[in-house]
C-alpha cells in the first residue's frame, strides 16, 4: 500500500533526516523532555523497602516488555520516590553491556506503570512534556532516526561504552505539532499491528520447525532408523528403550575433550590458522570461515580445535540455541576460537564424528544439559564435567553413518524450510522499520488515515 507525500518540505538542516514537511520543527531531544534521568545501581544497604526494578533484560530489541524474572531490590523511600515510573515514561538501554542493544526503547503503558516499578541504572528515563505525544516518540525513538544516532554516539568517544543524558540530549529528532504526533502515532499503531501479526506467525512456524528438527534427530539417535527393530531397555533413564545391538557408554570413553594446544606447537608462531568467533558459528551446524587470526594472537586464551572435532557452544543462551558444528575446512586444518566453546574429538573406533555432533544436538542430551547449567543469568554455562559424565546411546559404525546421512538430508529439508519463513520474517521487520522512519521523518503524510490518539 502506497501513502501521499505533504504538499510541501522544507530542509531539515540534519543530513540524516533529510526534508521534512512545511509546519514541522527540527529539534533535539532536550526541547522536549522534563525528565532525561538514570535508573537505580543496585539494592540499598539502609533501604527499607522492597521495590520492582525493571532491566534492560526486561526489553525486547523490538521495544516491547519481555518481564520474565523480575529483581526485587531493596530501596531508602527518597531513592524509590524518585525512580517510580509513570505511565508514558520512555525506558532506554544506555549500556553497551546491555545485550549490545544500545537504543531499544520501551514505553511504561497502564500495565507496567501498576507495577509501581522503578528501574536499573542500565536504562535511561525520557519523559516527554505536555506539547508531545509518548507513543509517537516511542515510534522515534524505535526507528534508524534515533538508533543510527545513538550507535553512532554511543561509538564514537574515546572511552565512552554508553549513552548518556546529553548525547540523549543533544541528538537530532523531527518534530510535527501535537495533532499529527497523535495521528502518526494511532496510523503506526494499526499498520504496525497488522505487521506484528504477520510476524507472530512466522515465528510461530520457525519455532515449529525447529521443534520438528529436533524431534527427528531426537528419534534417529535412540531409536534408529528401523521401526520394527527389536528393543531392549538402555538402563538410562533419559534414553529408554533402544534397539538391540546398541551400546551405551560414557561420552569420555568415546570422545576426548578440549584436546591440547601442544599438538600444532611444532607450526610457527606467525602462521594464519581459522577463528570462529561465536557469531561465526550457526545454529544449524554451519560455520562461518572468514576470520584469521595469526597463532601467537590466539595460542593463549582462546579454545584450540582441528578438523573434524565437534565444537558446541556451553553458554546461555548460545547453548540452548544450538551453535555447534563439526569443523571442516579449516587453514591449515587446525582453528582457535571463543573461549566459550566445548570441543569434542571423536575416538573412531567407537563413533563418527557426525554421528556424535547429532547427539549433542539431539534433545536427549541438550534438555539435560540445559537443566545441569550453573551460574547466574546470562552467564550460565554446562560443565566438561557433565558433558564428560553423560551417557550416549551408540549403534554399530555403519549404522551410525546411516543414520548421519538420513538426518542430514532430513535437516536439509527442514532448514531450507527454516530459512524461507526467516527470510519472510526479516522483509515483515524490513518493511516495519520503514515504515515507521517514514512516517516520524514526514516522508509520508498519514493523517488521512489515522484517528488521533490520546497521550
Amino acid at each position: 500500500m502506497s501513502f501521499p507525500k505533504y504538499p510541501a518540505y522544507k530542509d531539515s538542516g540534519v543530513e540524516w533526516i533529510g526534508d521534512i514537511p512545511v509546519g514541522w520543527q527540527p529539534t533535539t531531544f532536550k526541547t522536549v523532555l522534563v525528565l532525561n534521568d538514570g535508573g537505580v545501581w543496585g539494592s540499598d544497604p539502609d533501604g527499607q523497602n522492597d521495590c520492582l526494578v525493571l532491566r534492560s533484560t526486561d526489553q525486547t530489541i523490538d521495544g516491547q516488555w519481555e518481564i520474565k524474572d523480575p529483581a526485587q531490590r531493596k530501596l531508602v523511600a527518597k531513592e524509590r520516590e524518585n525512580h517510580v515510573l509513570e505511565k508514558g515514561d520512555l525506558l532506554i538501554t544506555k549500556s553497551s553491556g546491555s545485550e549490545f542493544h544500545i537504543g531499544k526503547t520501551t514505553i511504561v503503558d497502564e500495565n507496567v506503570a501498576s507495577l509501581k516499578a522503578c528501574f536499573s541504572n542500565f536504562m535511561q528515563r525520557l519523559r516527554v512534556n505536555n506539547y508531545c505525544n509518548p507513543f509517537f516518540f516511542w515510534y522515534v525513538l524505535n526507528s534508524p532516526v534515533a538508533r543510527d544516532q545513538f550507535f553512532y554516539l554511543s561509538n564514537s568517544t574515546i572511552g565512552l561504552a554508553n549513552l548518556s543524558a546529553s548525547l540523549i540530549n543533544n541528538s537530532h529528532i523531527p518534530l510535527p505539532p501535537l495533532p499529527e504526533q497523535q495521528a502518526i502515532a494511532s496510523f503506526l499503531d494499526r499498520e504496525c499491528g497488522k505487521i506484528d501479526a504477520l510476524i507472530a506467525e512466522q515465528e510461530r512456524l520457525i519455532a515449529l520447525l525447529a521443534e520438528k528438527r529436533q524431534g527427528v534427530i531426537s528419534h534417529a539417535v535412540t531409536k534408529g532408523l528401523n521401526p520394527n527393530v527389536p528393543m531392549k531397555d538402555s538402563g538410562i533413564p533419559w534414553i529408554g528403550m533402544v534397539p538391540e545391538g546398541w551400546d551405551y557408554s560414557r561420552l569420555r570413553f568415546v570422545a576426548q575433550f578440549n584436546p591440547s594446544k601442544t599438538e600444532i606447537s611444532y607450526l610457527p608462531l606467525n602462521e594464519e590458522i581459522s577463528f570462529l568467533p561465536m557469531e561465526a558459528i550457526g545454529d544449524d551446524g554451519t560455520i562461518n570461515l572468514e576470520q584469521k587470526r595469526k597463532i601467537s594472537d590466539v595460542q593463549n586464551g582462546y579454545t584450540y580445535f582441528r578438523d573434524m572435532d565437534i565444537v558446541f557452544a556451553k553458554i546461555t543462551p548460545c547453548f540452548e540455541n544450538g551453535k555447534g558444528a563439526v569443523v571442516k575446512g579449516l587453514l591449515r586444518g587446525v582453528g582457535f576460537g571463543t573461549t566459550e566453546l566445548i570441543v569434542a574429538r571423536s575416538v573412531p573406533s567407537r563413533v563418527i564424528p557426525e554421528y556424535l555432533f547429532l547427539f549433542f544436538q539431539s534433545d536427549i542430551f541438550r534438555k539435560p544439559a540445559e537443566a545441569s547449567m550453573y551460574g547466574a543469568g546470562g552467564q550460565k554455562r554446562v560443565s566438561e564435567r557433565f558433558v564428560r559424565d553423560f551417557s550416549i546411546s551408540l549403534p554399530p559404525l555403519p549404522e551410525q553413518q546411516a543414520i548421519a546421512s538420513f538426518l542430514d538430508l532430513e535437516c536439509r529439508k527442514i532448514d531450507t524450510l527454516i530459512a524461507e519463513q526467516k527470510a519472510m520474517l526479516a522483509l515483515c521487520k524490513e518493511r516495519r522499520a520503514a515504515l515507521i522512519s517514514a512516517a516520524v521523518t514526514g516522508k509520508i503524510d498519514v493523517r488521512a488515515q489515522s484517528k488521533a490518539r490520546a497521550a
